[in-house]
C-alpha cells in the first residue's frame, strides 16, 4: 500500500482549535448581546454575526493554509512582510480612526488590523532569517542587529497609530524567536541593559518635563494597577469592574448570560474584558477549566512546532504559539490586575474579526507543520522505514 503524501494534521491541536474558538463564539454573543441592543436598534445579534463571519472567513484560510508546505512559505517571506510593512504605513494616512487609534482599514463594513497580520509577518521574516544565516545569526553585526532593526522598523509604525499592546506582543514575541534561535544571550543582556538604563532616563526626564507627554493615560496604567481602589470611579474604575466581575461570580458563577458587569460597568466587554465575563457567568471553577483547556493547546502549539526537523518550520511555529500565549498571558493577567491594564484581546475568545481570523490561519500553518512530521511516522509505520524508525513513530503516535 502506497503511503499517503502527506500526513495527517495534529488532531488535538485541531480539535482544541475548534473548541475554543466555538466557545469564544458563545461567550461572545453572551457578553455583547446587551450593549448591541441597546446601541443597533435591539439586534441583539449584531458582534456576534460579525464574529461568525470572522470565524467563517478564518477557518476557510486555515484550512488552506493548512495545505500549504511551510517550505512555499517561506519563498513568499519577502513579498509577504514587504506588503505588511506597506499596509502598516498606508494605515497612518488613510486608516479608520476609533477612540484615538488609527489601526484599522475599512473595507466594505469590515475592519481590517494591519498589526494583527504583522504579528505573523515579523515571526515568519525572523524565522526565514535564522534559517537562512544559521551561525551567522550568533554574530552581532550579521544576525542580531539587522533582526533587531527590522524589529524596530515594525515596532516603531504600530506605536504612532497608537497601538501600545499590539507593539508590545509583537516585540515579545520576535524576542522569543531570537533566543530559540540561537541568538547570543551575552549581545542581548548587555544590549538590553544598556536600552533599559537609557529608556529609563530618558522616561525619567520627560516626565519631569511633562507628566503627559508620554500619555498620561499610560501612567495611570501603572499607578492603577499599584492600588486600583485609590480612584475607583475614575482611572481605576474599569478594572475595579473587573474585579467586581469575578468576585460576583465567586465559586460556580452567576450562571450563562446573567452578568452584570456587562450591562455597561465594563468596556468592551465581549472584547478586551471577555476573561472577566468568563469568570462572573461560570465562576472560579468555570474559569479554571477554561484555562486547563487554553494551556493544554498552547501547550499541543508547542509539541507540534518542536517536533518539526526543520529550522524554518519550527521556528515558526514556536513564534505563533508564542506570541497567542503571550497575548492570552497579558489579557488575563491585565483584567485579573496581576500586570498592568493593557488592552488586548484574548486569542480565539474575544470579539474581532481580523484577530480570530488571523490567529486561524496562523494555526493552519501550525497543523500544515504537524503534517509534515505525522506523513513520517505514517510512512515508517506501513513499512518504509527501518525497525527504529517504526518503534519511534509508534512512540509520537501514542503520545500524540
Amino acid at each position: 500500500m502506497n503511503p499517503p503524501r502527506r500526513g495527517t494534521p495534529d488532531f488535538l491541536l485541531l480539535l482544541l482549535t475548534l473548541i475554543l474558538v466555538s466557545f469564544g463564539l458563545i461567550m461572545v454573543f453572551s457578553a455583547s448581546s446587551m450593549s448591541a441592543t441597546y446601541w443597533y436598534q435591539g439586534d441583539s445579534l449584531f458582534y456576534t454575526k460579525k464574529q461568525v463571519l470572522g470565524i467563517v472567513l478564518g477557518i476557510i484560510g486555515m484550512f488552506i493554509v493548512m495545505n500549504i508546505h511551510f517550505s512555499t512559505l517561506r519563498k513568499w517571506t519577502g513579498p509577504i512582510f514587504t506588503m505588511i510593512l506597506i499596509s502598516l504605513f498606508l494605515v497612518l494616512v488613510v486608516g479608520y480612526e476609533s477612540k484615538g487609534a488609527k489601526s484599522w482599514f475599512m473595507i466594505g463594513g469590515l475592519q481590517l488590523q494591519p498589526a494583527e497580520f504583522a504579528k505573523v509577518g515579523i515571526v515568519m521574516f525572523l524565522a526565514a532569517m535564522i534559517a537562512k544565516k544559521e551561525e551567522k545569526f550568533r554574530d552581532f553585526k550579521q544576525g542580531l542587529l539587522p533582526a533587531l532593526l527590522v524589529i524596530g522598523l515594525v515596532v516603531f509604525l504600530i506605536l504612532q497609530q497608537p497601538d501600545l499592546g499590539s507593539a508590545m506582543i509583537l516585540a515579545m514575541g520576535a524576542l522569543l524567536v531570537i533566543v530559540v534561535g540561537g541568538a547570543n544571550l551575552k549581545h542581548l543582556l548587555m544590549l538590553g541593559t544598556a536600552l533599559a538604563a537609557l529608556g529609563s532616563i530618558v522616561f525619567f526626564i520627560m516626565y519631569l518635563i511633562d507628566p503627559d507627554i508620554l500619555g498620561g493615560y499610560r501612567i495611570a496604567r501603572i499607578t492603577t494597577f499599584l492600588d486600583p481602589w485609590v480612584d475607583e470611579r475614575g482611572d481605576g474604575f474599569h478594572i475595579v469592574q473587573s474585579l467586581l466581575a469575578f468576585g460576583h461570580g465567586g465559586l460556580t458563577g452567576a450562571g450563562f448570560g446573567q452578568s452584570i458587569q456587562k450591562l455597561h460597568f465594563l468596556p468592551a466587554p465581549h472584547n478586551d474584558f471577555i476573561f472577566s465575563i468568563i469568570g462572573e457567568e461560570l465562576g472560579f471553577i468555570g474559569s479554571s477549566i477554561f484555562i486547563i483547556v487554553y494551556l493544554l493547546f498552547i501547550w499541543r502549539g508547542f509539541i507540534v512546532a518542536l517536533r518539526c526537523s526543520d529550522t524554518f518550520g519550527s521556528l515558526l511555529g514556536i513564534g505563533i504559539i508564542g506570541t497567542m500565549a503571550i497575548q492570552s498571558l497579558i489579557n488575563i493577567g491585565g483584567v485579573t490586575n496581576s500586570i498592568p491594564l493593557t488592552g488586548v484581546t484574548l486569542p480565539l475568545i474575544s470579539y474581532g474579526g481580523t484577530s480570530v481570523m488571523v490567529t486561524l490561519a496562523s494555526l493552519g500553518i501550525l497543523l500544515g507543520i504537524s503534517r509534515d512530521y505525522n506523513k513520517a511516522a505514517q510512512e515508517a509505520l506501513s513499512g518504509s522505514g527501518s525497525g527504529r524508525a517504526k518503534a519511534s513513530a509508534r512512540r509520537h503516535t501514542v503520545s500524540g
